[in-house]
């Protein structure tokens, strides 16, 4: 009896000791997906975990299969090659958006890569698409800057660029007819927009997915976060911005290489055909460039 009496008083007094470290448990945890954190955690889970990997195959494969159907039926653009040319980039941009073009050549295939990683086995390969990713980083931010300065007047919106939108460029249509545009057309000052502020966007996100396993404490402080809740929210905003700029680089790419016949030759020499810039960029010739 009396053996009964000193265990029932162990166990009241364990339950003494534990409950209130319980019940604080409970209430750390109950609040949980109501605060800020526990919200993004949870957006983060069913983005991270379900969406992102859908919507990026919707973008490749949507953007891919439209321009098929618009090269199939309605064809590429074609223009004399009389021997007559218009200089239109000089050799520092020429350079500049090499370095660009080579910086989204290693940036998109292997960011696609590490998002469909399971897909691909995960292993050594995705681990060298992530390092080539980073490189591809480094690239990108010798480029950004030169390309956002020499092209941000040319890049600024007009009126024009608004009635280019409305007939889409004239890309609809088989026929050749002047369309609005100066040294640039709204589709390509959209790109640019895109690719450079966007791209900064990109680079401070990606930094700080690249190291996060540092102290990271400071830049969370500053936006009021934990720093899981920082590498959260660093990770969907990454993303976000990678399927917009995932399918304008589709775009680019096939305007630059299909869309128009040899217009990729003007990033080589620095020339385009008299009749294509009579056509595709009417204005620009007016104002007597």
């Amino acid at each position: 009896m009396k053996k009964l009496v000193l265990f029932m008083g162990l166990l009241a007094g364990l339950k003494a000791q534990t409950t209130p470290l319980d019940q604080e448990r409970i209430l750390g945890i109950l609040p949980y997906g109501q605060t800020h954190t526990g919200a993004l955690g949870q957006i983060w889970t069913l983005w991270q975990g379900h969406y992102f990997l859908w919507l990026f195959l919707a973008v490749v494969l949507g953007v891919a299969f439209a321009f098929l159907l618009h090269y199939l039926i309605i064809g590429p653009k074609q223009f004399a090659h009389s021997g007559q040319k218009v200089p239109f980039f000089s050799l520092f941009n020429r350079v500049i958006h090499w370095i660009a073009g080579v910086s989204f050549t290693l940036l998109v295939p292997t960011g696609l890569i590490m998002i469909f990683g399971d897909f691909f086995g995960g292993g050594a390969f995705v681990r060298f698409c992530r390092i080539t990713h980073s490189v591809g980083c480094v690239v990108f931010m010798i480029a950004v800057v030169p390309m956002l300065v020499m092209w941000f007047k040319d890049m600024i919106l007009s009126l024009a660029d608004f009635k280019w939108l409305f007939i889409m460029g004239g890309y609809l249509s088989k026929e050749k007819k002047p369309v609005p545009a100066y040294k640039f057309n709204a589709g390509q000052k959209t790109w640019f927009w895109i690719a450079t502020l966007g791209g900064f966007v990109m680079i401070a996100s990606g930094a700080i997915l690249y190291f996060n396993t540092n102290d990271l404490s400071q830049i969370a402080d500053f936006f009021g976060l934990y720093q899981i809740s920082l590498l959260r929210l660093s990770a969907l905003v990454h993303n976000f911005f990678g399927l917009v700029l995932v399918g304008f680089f589709i775009v680019h790419l096939y305007m630059s290489l299909f869309a128009i016949k040899g217009s990729l030759h003007s990033m080589i020499d620095g020339q385009k055909e008299l009749e294509e810039v009579k056509i595709l960029h009417s204005l620009y010739l007016k104002e007597g460039r």
